[in-house]
């Protein structure tokens, strides 16, 4: 697809710091209500204690050299003999002492509070980012693939994996629970083909391909931005304090966390596949039946570490790699810009992809492709040398290339004839058959 931005126009200073904050408080305020987020109170808060932090590190450094110049004294009285007036001089000493390690226990205070102010506000969003309330207000930018004609009696996926025994939804709700299922036979097959296909076309695009762990620690989990956010959303070991991955964004990303890159080191194009863990509560009806939402799935994602300049040209070469992928499945899609209402807290633009499921009559989503601009590089201390070697916080995008449960229940669904379950051309040489009958 073409450009769905003008990377020449683009304004790179939409990061959410304490100098943004500063030099423009309510630009923050007005962007963030694009999100439908009231941000005045935590920005209010922040700024008072910045302000707060400030003055007791002015006065703390003040006293740190009126303290240097007192201690000078001493030696100076005892030299002359003058004990009396040197020990004066050390009790005032004392007292500075006392008095600076109070204003720093408060430096400190204001500092641990201003920081825990400071990660409940999500990213700003960008410009094309129009307000809205919910996924009802998205807009759809681009449609594509072939119509999908289905054979009379067509049926849905969990009704098609339960005829041809592919996948067994029962069997997961014995040895687990609801949202957990077994895949059998043809159906694991095609599981390990799409991750296959899907990581050898990542690679082929210049993806580097990693293995990473599935479970992260807090800090990890901090650095992306899904907590505190997401905290109720992870799967928690608690005597560990590790937590499952929600996506192969967490772990691959932080693969970067408090580096600084070189010139020549960046960008950065990584892929990996990971089974992922949510744990989706609320979730009720047609939206959990079958594949349309499960606690674990496969995932194949890619991640880019850019220069700002460049992160939204990257962003379209992700959208139009994701959308290659589809298009070789043959099946039929949509891409929408979110607005702010659904966009995530970590996100400064998201484009979804939504494959059409004709037995369900409804669109699934497969793939989230984002750019978060210098938000998680803040948090993760991300950085990389400019030209003249300063370091500079870099930016952050991934996408889902691709979820594999509603991809599955797509193929499934639109390629069913009265014969059995057409597999796509270029799935073959990775699946070994050309049909599920």
């Amino acid at each position: 697809m073409g450009p769905l931005f003008f990377s020449d126009k683009v304004n790179f200073k939409n990061m959410l710091t304490l100098k943004t904050l500063r030099d423009d408080p309510q630009a923050v305020i007005e962007k963030l209500k694009i999100k439908n987020f009231d941000a005045k109170p935590i920005v209010d808060r922040v700024l008072e204690l910045d302000a707060l932090r400030r003055k007791y590190q002015t006065e703390s450094d003040e006293l740190l050299s009126k303290q240097k110049a007192k201690s000078s004294e001493v030696g100076a009285l005892m030299k002359q003999g003058l004990k009396d007036a040197a020990e004066k001089v050390k009790a005032e000493v004392a007292e500075m002492k006392t008095k600076s390690s109070e204003l720093l226990a408060k430096m400190d205070e204001a500092t641990a509070e201003l920081e825990s102010k400071l990660v409940l506000m999500p990213n700003t969003p960008y410009k094309l980012v129009k307000p809205g309330k919910g996924a009802e207000d998205n807009e759809v930018v681009k449609m594509g693939g072939p119509e999908v004609h289905l054979p009379e009696n067509a049926l849905p996926h969990w009704e098609l994996a339960k005829k041809y025994d592919i996948i067994d939804f029962d069997l997961g709700v014995k040895i687990t629970g609801a949202g957990f299922p077994v895949y059998k036979g043809k159906g694991a097959k095609l599981q390990r083909a799409l991750i296959n296909f899907f990581l050898d076309n990542n690679t082929a695009a210049g993806y580097k391909e990693v293995e990473p762990p599935v479970m992260v620690n807090a800090a990890s989990g901090f650095g992306t931005g899904q907590l505190p956010d997401k905290e109720g959303q992870m799967y928690h070991a608690n005597v560990d304090d590790f937590y499952m991955v929600p996506t192969a964004e967490v772990p691959v990303t932080n693969i970067f966390r408090d580096v600084i890159l070189e010139q020549n080191e960046i960008p950065q194009k990584l892929t990996a596949y990971t089974p992922c863990f949510r744990r989706e509560a609320g979730s009720y009806g047609k939206d959990v039946r079958g594949l349309n939402r499960l606690h674990q799935f496969d995932k194949v994602e890619i991640v880019r570490v850019e220069k700002p300049e460049n992160s939204y040209a990257a962003l379209d070469e992700m959208i139009a790699h994701v959308e290659s992928l589809v298009n070789k499945l043959g099946l039929k899609y949509r891409i929408l810009r979110l607005c702010g209402g659904d966009l995530s807290f970590t996100s400064a633009i998201t484009y979804d992809f939504e494959l059409w499921s004709a037995a369900q009559q409804r669109w699934l989503e497969i793939s989230s492709v984002s750019n978060f601009e210098t938000y998680q590089s803040n948090r993760l201390h991300l950085r990389y040398r400019d030209e003249n070697g300063k370091p500079q916080l870099a930016h952050t995008l991934n996408g889902s290339s691709l979820a594999l449960p509603r991809v599955v229940a797509a193929l499934l669904e639109d390629n069913q004839t009265p014969e059995g379950i057409i597999i796509p051309e270029v799935l073959r040489p990775y699946t070994g058959f050309d049909k599920i009958d």
